[in-house]
């Protein structure tokens, strides 16, 4: 590459950031002004009507007011530091809502971690069915501790439980032990599951439910294990982490420019070193809570300033799992910043396991649910669904590997509130646990999950779910509409990651780490801003004792002033000012951001390589689908088979595409199974579905050929005649008087009982394939 070249691109790369970042800033400055608007237009409305109000408060009654919640806040504060330093003493328990009993501690396996399995205890009036499928979930281990995903009765634990299914919860412990590794971890897990499976050895293989980082560790356990383990519910798990949404005016991912900003893995290693070989989770709260400013720095507090009376055992219900650090070994936060944060490496195979063998994420034969959400600026949709693209490359794959891959998206809920909200607990999680049964027996594809509420005569909320089958390329297009370009620059930061991680290495980690001990390790994580602001506002501070006894003779001379007056008006429109001037920074801030990581790695990456070729895309595959080597193995065996061939033939043939498929005809579907089982050909569900995606390629590639060698596949009378016979009785069903034919099914019907008439019967029946027994 010539340097005029390299000088023309850098200029066209600076002129894409410029244009990007202007359109951020007014996009910022719009909504800045917009807010500053709207909060001084209610401000002057209700002074407006205030006024008119005989005998309103005034600012004495006010004044008084104010100090009564002030002191009663601060005294908030206090408990919640009380809370802090009773849990910090008691090695910070999960934060679980459910009572729960311990089945296996790891810190006693042959290579010790510091994780366990805990059975959760039904809550009374809860009747569990053991012989139902168990579900085992994974919480996050991102510098919080374990809990979340049952931190309320309405929660993934709870909706389990109220189905009726056994459930297991995977907690760990605030302190690593010393050596482990997440390899380590992942062969803990797959001992957890198989323990299930023996507890529950006649029920079907358990769900497994993985949140954040959990998600990827249910990802790992699953392609290691994919004989022990059933179906995947990932929840906003980055699992893909260089994608995001690089556009004008929406899709502001700020987090996955951190690892180029900071200079790549090198910091997470020394200030694990600082710790004396253990990495403080309080850095990685602290990088969260730093995404949104507005309500870290002023609105969660406001909120409860506003509402002292009502707010306190939320939030310090809250408090007790944000505010609760978790430590990681130096092998683990390494681990975790090379292969997925900076490397991302987990989707191409490159990460390997205890045996050596790597992680193949095609290896895994349950179907998986993915939940993401468009609200979500910690692991945006592209993060939670491009792993697919990269894996499986196309659609045909995806149906010749057998795999059912079904999405869901929520539009607007953040990143903790995909697992902590009650309202997707009722909806989301609910409705994904109502169809998990189902979902096994889909046909292999790419499925779209969309939930409808309505109003039911007596005025409940019900929900109507269906499912929708998407082309992966078209998802993906719809996904990244700069065709992951945006991803280029990332290589660059891996490369400059690994220069700055061997530096560290070779000249700065020898002289940290000598100067580091046990004494230095806990007087900064003693420090760290979070922890200090919990425990200097509690009671180990002596100047704040005279808190407690004044919070209490406030309380019992409080009276809450719950009446609309202009000084409480003038109140919420200050706060609203301070929020949206926190919004305005945090935009600027992260515009800002983005426009030095592509100006910084857009042009170091644009002046080392030739050809810039999207990470997705796979240059040595081939466009047409024909050509790739799975799908001619297929058409190679369109006339090979025998009737559970044929049986899937048929379905494919019938099957109506780019239409939304009710759940009720989905369960109608798993139920005429059940009632046909002597029709069905007795195999085990992800062999049936590579089996029925082979069929589906065939007849989306050759339709006509696929009719015309059906004979070929029932060249057996009595098959034939069996599979004749079951198209007639599911026909004759009432339970199919619902669903009517359309006007093509009728057709493909008639023609395929003119392809196949009854041959005369053989004297000696060939040799029928092997199956295997459910």
């Amino acid at each position: 590459m010539t340097y005029a070249v390299q000088f023309a691109r850098s200029q066209e790369i600076a002129g894409k950031v410029a244009r990007v970042f202007q359109k951020r800033a007014q996009t910022a400055q719009q909504q800045y002004g917009e807010r500053i608007r709207a909060a001084s237009k209610t401000w002057l409305d209700n002074g407006a009507a205030s006024a008119s109000m005989p005998a309103q408060p005034n600012a004495y009654d006010y004044a008084v007011d104010v100090f009564q919640r002030s002191i009663l806040f601060w005294d908030t504060l206090r408990q919640r530091g009380n809370q802090f330093v009773e849990r910090a003493q008691r090695g910070s328990e999960p934060v679980l809502h459910f009572e729960y009993e311990m089945l296996l501690d790891a810190r006693g396996f042959a290579r010790p971690v510091n994780y366990a399995l805990l059975r959760i205890v039904p809550p009374q009036g809860v009747v569990i069915d053991d012989t139902k499928r168990p579900y085992l979930i994974i919480d996050p281990r991102a510098g919080h501790g374990p809990g979340i995903g049952g931190f309320k009765d309405d929660s993934q634990v709870g909706v389990a439980l109220r189905a009726g299914h056994p459930v297991y919860f995977v907690t760990f412990f605030r302190d690593p032990q010393p050596g482990q590794t997440l390899l380590d971890v992942c062969a803990a897990e797959q001992r957890f599951v198989k323990h299930v499976r023996e507890r529950h050895s006649e029920s079907p293989k358990p769900a497994i439910v993985g949140n954040c980082q959990g998600g990827w560790a249910a990802m790992m356990l699953a392609s290691s294990e994919p004989d022990e383990t059933g179906p995947l519910v990932i929840n906003g798990a980055p699992m893909s982490y260089w994608s995001g949404a690089w556009s004008e005016g929406e899709g502001d991912n700020p987090m996955r420019y951190s690892g180029g900003m900071l200079g790549g893995t090198w910091l997470a290693s020394f200030t694990a070193d600082l710790g004396n070989g253990r990495f403080d989770g309080a850095h990685l709260v602290q990088n969260f809570e730093s995404l949104n400013p507005a309500n870290s720095l002023w609105d969660k507090y406001y909120h409860l300033f506003a509402n002292i009376d009502t707010e306190p055992p939320r939030f310090l219900d809250f408090e007790r799992w944000w505010g609760a650090y978790y430590l990681m070994n130096r092998d683990e936060i390494e681990w975790i910043t090379r292969n997925l944060f900076v490397g991302n490496k987990l989707w191409s195979g490159e990460v390997r396991g205890m045996e050596g063998a790597s992680f193949d994420l095609r290896a895994i034969r349950s179907p998986i649910i993915l939940f993401a959400s468009l609200g979500d600026n910690i692991t945006p949709p592209q993060q939670a669904f491009n792993w697919v693209a990269d894996i499986y490359r196309s659609t045909e794959e995806i149906k010749a590997r057998g795999q059912v891959i079904v999405g869901l998206m929520h539009q607007d809920i953040g990143h903790l509130g995909i697992f902590v909200s009650g309202k997707v607990a009722k909806k989301e999680y609910t409705q994904i646990a109502s169809v998990l049964e189902a979902i096994e027996t889909f046909p292999p594809g790419l499925y779209g999950m969309e939930i409808a509420e309505r109003k039911s005569a007596n005025g409940t909320t019900e929900y109507d779910v269906s499912f929708r089958e998407h082309r992966l390329e078209d998802v993906v297009a719809r996904f990244n509409r700069f065709e992951r370009i945006d991803e280029l620059p990332f290589q660059a930061v891996q490369q400059v990651s690994d220069f700055n991680q061997r530096a560290y290495e070779l000249f700065a980690q020898p002289f940290v780490q000598a100067m580091s001990n046990d004494v230095t390790a806990t007087f900064f994580r003693q420090f760290h801003p979070l922890r200090a602001q919990r425990w200097m506002c509690s009671d180990l501070n002596p100047w704040l004792a005279w808190l407690g006894p004044t919070a209490d003779a406030v309380r019992a001379a409080r009276k809450p002033d719950a009446a609309k007056n202009a000084w409480r008006d003038a109140e919420h429109c200050g706060s609203d000012m301070v929020s949206a001037g926190l919004d305005f920074y945090r935009a600027m801030r992260d515009a800002a951001t983005e426009s030095l990581f592509f100006s910084l790695y857009g042009t170091l990456f644009s002046a080392h390589h030739d050809q810039a070729i999207p990470s997705g895309e796979h240059p040595n595959e081939p466009a047409n689908p024909r050509d790739l080597p799975f799908v001619q193995d297929a058409l190679a065996g369109i006339a090979k088979g025998g009737y559970a061939e044929a049986l899937a033939r048929i379905a494919c043939l019938l099957m109506e595409h780019d239409e939304p498929v009710p759940f009720a005809r989905m369960l109608l579907r798993q139920e005429l199974t059940h009632d046909y089982a002597q029709y069905m050909p007795q195999m085990q569900p992800d062999a049936w579905r590579r089996l029925r995606g082979e069929q589906e390629i065939i007849v989306r590639l050759e339709p006509q050929q696929a009719l015309a060698t059906l004979p070929d596949l029932l060249a057996d009378a009595d098959e034939r005649k069996k599979l004749l016979t079951l198209i007639d009785a599911l026909l004759a069903d009432s339970r199919m008087q619902s669903t009517e034919p359309s006007a093509a099914q009728r057709e493909m019907l008639a023609r395929i009982r003119a392809a196949l008439p009854m041959p005369p019967a053989r004297a000696t029946k060939p040799a029928k394939r092997s199956v295997q027994t459910h």
